[in-house]
């Protein structure tokens, strides 16, 4: 019996296959490589193919026993499910319904959902609670928190369990430095940090430094990805358990501001980097930061990278040594 990945190709669903062929998984993997990297995969029996495509998935089903899913296929950039909102609708909802719909068809009834902290729009409180209000102020966190209410009536109507995991900022790399992250275009910090450490680009742009914060810049919440890996087995292994379906957020419950970010990157690669400030960017918070302990109580989630030092070193490892990503 194996457990399908989808998007499992890219920057999480790869590091979270080494942890689960690390335990002696069964993988089988599912991504259309439209964002993914086939490199990125260092095992698992590989289809490449898009979710929409009814007749790909049933080859997906047919020609493999399937007993669980974990998904993390969709569009992820906020700015440009902004500008271009029917292509997040149409591609991450149409992409889990089908994906649901098969997994209802062939009896597959656990699935491990990659949400974001992106449902919760502008926080009513910090540390954010899983109880409190979601509403999101992007098509990207509209169309997660759309797929988490079909889960929930999928649950009501077919009995398909499903922890759903709301991230908060995803970074680091694997602790061998064989992958990490590679987004184009990129828009996390840590790696922008790092794109100027390493001379790819002359500065990194502040947007505000007037919040209400220490340094006057946003605080976010940062989650190594291996701890985010480590967090879907443990989250697959309650539903196996007979666990019910239930809803998590996986971030540090710790804070760091973006010139905190800056500096630390400085002290670890011991390089320049030169920044400018910018005007503040529309719907940014000052501050974002989860309250993990539901997850801690509940699933016993102990994240190994609890320093931002470290999890800066592994990013820096990763692309130290692989300045253009996976491009050979």
């Amino acid at each position: 019996m194996a457990i399908l990945v989808t998007g499992g190709a890219g920057y999480v669903g790869s590091h979270t296959i080494a942890e689960l062929l690390d335990k002696g998984e069964d993988v089988i993997v599912v991504d259309n490589l439209v964002k993914g990297h086939r490199d990125a995969l260092i095992g698992g029996k590989f289809y490449e193919g898009d979710l929409r495509d009814s007749e790909f998935l049933d080859r997906v089903f047919k020609e493999n026993e399937i007993e669980s899913v974990m998904h993390f296929a969709a569009y992820s950039l906020v700015g440009e499910s902004v500008k271009l909102p029917l292509k997040y609708y149409e591609n991450n909802l149409t992409s889990s319904i089908n994906l649901l719909n098969k997994m209802n068809e062939y009896g597959v009834k656990r699935i491990v959902f990659s949400s974001t902290a992106a449902v919760y729009g502008e926080p009513e409180n910090i540390p954010i609670l899983e109880s409190d209000k979601t509403l999101p102020k992007n098509p990207y966190g509209d169309t997660k928190l759309a797929i988490e209410t079909a889960l929930r009536w999928a649950d009501e109507a077919y009995g398909i369990k499903h922890v759903a995991l709301r991230y908060f900022n995803a970074c680091g790399a694997h602790k061998d430095g064989m992958i990490g992250e590679d987004h184009t275009p990129e828009s996390h910090l840590i790696p922008l940090v790092i794109n100027v450490a390493l001379g790819k680009m002359e500065h990194i742009t502040v947007y505000g430094n007037d919040y209400e914060t220490e340094d006057g810049t946003c605080l976010r919440d940062y989650v190594h990805v291996t701890d985010l890996a480590d967090a879907h087995i443990l989250a697959l292994n309650k539903l196996r358990a007979g666990g019910d379906s239930s809803v998590y957020n996986l971030g540090s419950g710790k804070g760091f501001s973006v010139q905190e970010i800056i500096d630390k990157v400085k002290e670890v690669t011991g390089r320049d980097v030169p920044q400018v400030i910018g005007a503040r960017r529309d719907g940014d918070p000052a501050i974002l930061i989860a309250s993990p302990e539901k997850i801690k109580k509940e699933l016993n989630w102990k994240p190994k990278y609890d320093d931002i030092t470290k999890i800066i070193e592994t990013a820096w490892k990763w692309h130290s040594t692989h300045p253009n990503g996976f491009e050979k």
